[in-house]
């Protein structure tokens, strides 16, 4: 078995593999052709023995093999609804400066031209055929038109396109810093519940693994949170939360996600819900009920076409109806559900390192850790990228190697998860309460009682899960003032009628 493979990754092959049913999945959802960032050693998992398959599915009450039903029940979900998600690996692993078209069937990738060219004679093409409709043309001079342009003359022979400007210069400098950090970032997120691949392809398209990378509205880092949010989830905390370390980061974005993916009991509107707040989110599910979704997935992803549509066709009609989920906030979850491979190609294409984590029991300047290791000042600050002069008593240092002279051992990720914080663990990821639940306050009583349980296990990991709870439970109160006022408004109700006899009367137009 390759050893950089998602544990959970292999255990939803083997769901694939063997056809396991997963709670309110509808049976007539075929499965999905088997991507490489689902098998090891990128072959077919059909081709693998079934000893190899019983191998790695375990226990039906283990944590592993909930996350894998549930990661799962999301690749059908993609497959029927957004079957081209995988298309994003493209824009996200090919240098800026191009536009990539891919199939939204299969999210094949198709053609490329250059963002600045001649595309009637530059283009790149990756299917036969294309080059021929597209060659001699002549183009619009705005980029945006000449890419529906493009769109208009291909579809017909391909069928529907999907396209984007290219990204991978977000990625690519930073892959020789910390690409061969994937694998114990991996264990981190996994610790949480939250498939390696998955976690590190929303830390990809948020900070292209940078730590300290901020975007235009300050958010940090693997799961851009903004410095508010990081000061609360530090006054929940007992230790010091350097914010621009990614070994820091990665723990606080997996349990973040992994409390979303058990709220939704799923990672599509989990993710979603990251990117775009609790709030749109909920709406989303919400106009998904409406529209007849049989469970959450279903209903988020209604939903989500629902928003689409309705702001393409007035955006000011129907902005109370979508809040402010956009085009950005549609795509996102199959943006990272899509780079999984891209993720997979950079780890399995480095030497992967060891991250060794230490926590100060005092103040411990740069220049004292480079004298007593001898490792470089920048290699220090590779694996600290907050470092500027001192670890700060109560931080986190990050180490090649273990140094009992500056704090104790509190790298989780390298030890078994214990038993009692993998009882707990278990008991919160399937409590599949019902959706309204999280938004209501009586809620709150819940979830401080799991806060409780993992503080009681006295790890790490336990540490940081009850911190992220008591984040989750102080938003409680505003999400519910929100949501209820939107449940019950009649306005609401009319908006969303006259949406849906809109999309209705465009689609018909459209078959004319």
């Amino acid at each position: 078995m390759h050893p950089s493979v998602s544990r959970i990754a292999l255990i939803t092959a083997g769901f694939l593999l063997v056809g396991t049913p997963v709670a309110g999945q509808r049976p007539p959802v075929p499965a999905a052709p088997v991507a490489r960032d689902l098998t090891p050693a990128r072959e077919d998992v059909r081709r693998l023995p079934a000893p190899a398959i019983e191998e790695v599915l375990p226990a039906e009450n283990s944590v592993e093999f909930f996350t894998g039903a549930r990661f799962h029940g999301d690749v059908l979900a993609l497959e029927r609804f957004r079957p081209g998600y995988r298309f994003w690996t493209h824009v996200f692993s090919h240098p800026d400066g191009s536009i990539v078209f891919g199939s939204a069937e299969t999210g094949a990738l198709l053609a490329s031209f250059p963002a600045r060219g001649d595309w009637a004679h530059e283009g790149r093409y990756s299917q036969e055929g294309i080059e021929e409709l597209v060659a001699d043309r002549s183009f619009p001079r705005r980029l945006g038109d000449r890419r529906d342009h493009v769109a208009e003359i291909i579809e017909p022979f391909t069928g529907p396109v999907i396209h984007n400007p290219t990204r991978g210069n977000f990625v690519s400098p930073n892959v020789g810093l910390y690409g061969g950090f994937l694998e114990e970032w991996g264990r981190i997120y996994e610790r949480f519940g939250v498939p390696a691949d998955l976690g590190l392809a929303q830390a990809l398209v948020e900070s292209g693994f940078s730590g300290d990378v901020k975007s235009e509205a300050r958010a940090i880092g693997f799961c851009q949170f903004l410095p508010r949010n990081w000061q609360r989830l530090d006054r929940l905390t007992d230790h010091v939360i350097e914010v621009e370390n990614q070994t820091t980061q990665a723990a606080y974005c997996a349990a973040y996600l992994a409390v979303l993916a058990t709220k939704y009991g799923s990672f599509v509107p989990a993710l979603s819900e990251h990117h775009a707040g609790s709030t749109n989110v909920g709406r989303t599910v919400i106009n998904g009920t409406r529209m007849g979704g049989e469970d959450v997935r279903e209903r988020y992803l209604l939903g989500a076409q629902f928003a689409k549509e309705v702001r393409a066709l007035s955006p000011r009609t129907f902005r109370d109806v979508v809040g402010t989920y956009g085009p950005r906030s549609y795509l996102y979850a199959e943006m990272i559900f899509g780079n999984m491979e891209t993720v997979a190609d950079i780890r399995d294409g480095r030497a992967q390192e060891t991250i060794h984590a230490m926590r100060v029991d005092r103040d411990v300047s740069l220049s004292d850790i480079v004298r007593r290791t001898g490792i470089s000042e920048r290699e220090v600050k590779r694996f600290n990228p907050a470092l500027v002069r001192r670890v700060p008593r109560g931080a986190t240092l990050y180490l090649p190697e273990y140094r009992e002279e500056f704090g104790r051992d509190v790298a989780f990720w390298h030890r078994d998860a214990g038993p009692d914080y993998q009882e707990v663990l278990y008991d919160f990821l399937q409590l599949g309460a019902p959706l309204e639940d999280w938004d209501s306050p009586a809620f709150e009583a819940v979830l401080d009682g799991f806060r409780q349980r993992f503080r009681a296990t006295e790890t790490e990991e336990g540490r940081v899960m009850d911190a992220v709870i008591g984040y989750v439970i102080q938003e409680i109160p505003l999400l519910h003032r929100q949501l209820s006022a939107y449940r019950t408004d009649p306005e609401i109700d009319r908006l969303f009628e006259r949406g849906m006899q809109l999309r209705a009367e465009d689609a018909r137009d459209a078959r004319r």
